[in-house]
């Protein structure tokens, strides 16, 4: 019985040591562990040859004969796991760009709608430009030109307001000796040499700390004192405008010519008007009669939105426009430029709380170029005068425009769209001067006058009566406010235009040297294109080389108006006497 369980013992004993001599696979294994991913790990390695003989090739076997469903199972489901998580991941990526396009589709939509209100909002303020300037305009006043100081506040940097620290003793003081040997006074001497020498140093800190200070203190001075002058140099500029604006005021309400026309100036300024309105402006004033003339510039056509509203294809991923109808562009500018020269007129009357201007002639112009030539044009679209009682009755925020201005004297380009130009009713240059009524002398001549019996009047006239038939416009000018200026014409022609000044000068006698000297003076004065000196006698050769030098002045002698009168109104006239035949030279 001992010999069997020896017997039995030794064989567990041979068993435990072969079981404890395998590998661990083996054991897991036999032991039922699944080990069939982890063979199929290890069964290249280089020992594989040494795993698969003898008993561990057994182990082996046993343990995929029994594993082998399982095995199977688990690579099953790790490949349902792959593909599970592959079509979520699909699934995911097709759901962001799904919502991606939603959302480009929606801020494209939103795009759409925001420029469409931009447009809309654009419009309507085309529309009330009238009415929103009646309503929520604020006048310009010389109060609200002046200008108010507020000092500056002073505010240095903090490494010049914040002081210096000051040195310390016991940042330099030397540590004295410690212990026995300090106790008993061994290191006395060379710690009495430090503190000599430590204190040389606190000494040179000391003062170079006070340098450091006094050099702040000083630039903190000097920029005090620089801030304190530039809000006194402020201060003093303030104070010289609004002394200048009130002597301003107050040559205003004395008519002065040069003040009205500057405070109309900032008037029309001040004016705010959309986006493509133009600032350009003239002005002109005439003292004795208070009338104002404007000259502004007008907006082109294009200042009406072309789009009515904008929609977006998803089809075709764009914006595209849904277009202004083209008559109701056209009804909307020319409703801009009617409340554009009465809102002119309102602001200019509004601002002028003294009553210095009683009527004001407006011209609307507009700066562009001619399609068919290619020239700058500066047509005319629009012309009107209103005094101020009769402007004063209008109710403008409930008005037509444009029927309103057909009830003002008024003129209305027929087609501006298209820049057809009507006649100002007062051109700018003609302002300038006190213009009499035109006296018709033409009609009462008989088939040969003698320019010699006409009144000097009725010359002026016959002269002004010329130049018209040689295509000026031109008027003539009071006797009393003529300033050697006769009469006055107008160059229209879109090359040769500008301003000619004419005096008239009927005598029998040689036109002197100083009535050419002052035509000039008065030509450079006026800042006009040409001077014309039209006499019925002739000029001296002083005169004649002074008009070729000066080259802005054209003498017309008797033998020259001989001509002109039978070229233009086909008069014989007679002039004055005949000159002397001059000695050659």
């Amino acid at each position: 019985m001992d010999g069997l369980l020896g017997h039995g013992a030794a064989g567990s004993t041979e068993r435990s040591r072969q079981s404890s001599s395998r590998p661990a696979w083996t054991q897991r294994a036999l032991a039922g562990v699944p080990v069939i991913e982890w063979v199929g790990k290890r069964i290249a390695r280089p020992w594989v040859g040494e795993v698969l003989s003898g008993p561990a090739c057994r182990d082996l076997g046993v343990a995929v004969a029994g594993g082998g469903d399982e095995y199977a199972r688990e690579r099953a489901r790790q490949a349902k796991e792959r593909e599970r998580r592959q079509k979520a991941a699909e699934t995911e990526a097709k759901r962001k760009a799904r919502d991606e396009k939603v959302a480009y589709e929606a801020a494209r939509a939103q795009e759409a709608v925001d420029k469409t209100s931009v447009t809309e909002h654009d419009v309507e303020q085309l529309a009330g430009l009238l009415r929103a300037a009646v309503l929520e305009g604020r006048p310009l006043s010389f109060d609200s030109l002046r200008q108010h100081f507020v000092p500056a506040v002073f505010a240095p940097s903090k490494s010049r307001t914040k002081p210096v620290p000051l040195p310390r003793w016991g940042e330099y003081e030397p540590e004295p000796p410690r212990g026995w040997l300090g106790a008993l006074g061994f290191g006395r001497r060379s710690y009495d040499a430090e503190v000599e020498a430590a204190r040389k140093r606190f000494d040179e800190a000391l003062r170079d700390h006070a340098r450091e200070e006094h050099k702040r203190v000083g630039k903190l001075d000097a920029a005090q004192a620089r801030h304190d002058e530039r809000n006194q140099q402020e201060a003093a500029r303030i104070e010289e405008w609004n002394a200048g604006i009130e002597a301003r005021r107050v040559a205003y309400q004395e008519r002065d010519v040069e003040a009205v026309e500057w405070f109309i100036d900032q008037v029309l300024a001040a004016s705010t008007y959309p986006h493509g309105f133009p600032k350009a402006h003239q002005v002109s004033y005439q003292a004795d009669t208070g009338d104002l003339l404007v000259e502004i510039d007008l907006p082109l056509e294009d200042v009406v939105p072309a789009a009515r509203a904008y929609r977006y294809v998803k089809t075709r991923d764009e914006i595209t426009l849904v277009p202004r109808p083209e008559k109701e562009r056209h009804e909307l500018y020319a409703s801009v430029l009617a409340q554009t020269a009465l809102r002119t007129v309102h602001e200019l009357f509004a601002a002028d709380t003294d009553g210095v201007v009683r009527s004001v002639a407006l011209n609307g112009h507009v700066a562009t170029i001619d399609r068919a030539t290619g020239r700058e044009v500066h047509p005319c679209l629009i012309t009107l005068q209103a005094g101020r009682q009769e402007f004063s009755e209008l109710v403008l925020t409930q008005v037509d425009p444009q029927a309103c201005l057909k009830r003002l004297r008024s003129l209305i380009s027929p087609n501006p769209y298209q820049l057809e130009p009507v006649r100002a009713l007062v051109t700018f240059d003609l302002s300038k001067y006190r213009l009499m009524d035109s006296m018709d002398v033409v009609a009462g001549l008989d088939s040969r006058p003698v320019l010699m019996d006409l009144s000097p009047t009725e010359f002026e006239h016959l002269v002004r009566q010329l130049f018209e038939a040689i295509g000026l416009d031109s008027v003539n000018t009071r006797p009393s406010q003529d300033e050697g200026v006769d009469a006055v014409a107008m160059n229209t022609d879109p090359v040769m235009r500008g301003l000619c000044i004419i005096q008239a000068k009927r005598t029998a006698k040689v036109v002197p040297f100083e009535s050419v000297s002052a035509l000039a003076g008065v030509v450079e004065h006026k800042r006009a294109a040409k001077g014309i000196l039209v006499t019925t006698s002739w000029f001296g050769r002083a005169s004649e080389a002074f008009a070729n030098d000066h080259g802005r002045l054209e003498l017309l002698d008797g033998a020259n108006l001989v001509h002109l009168f039978k070229e233009h109104l086909d008069l014989d006239v007679i002039p004055g006497p005949v000159p002397p035949k001059r000695r050659p030279r």
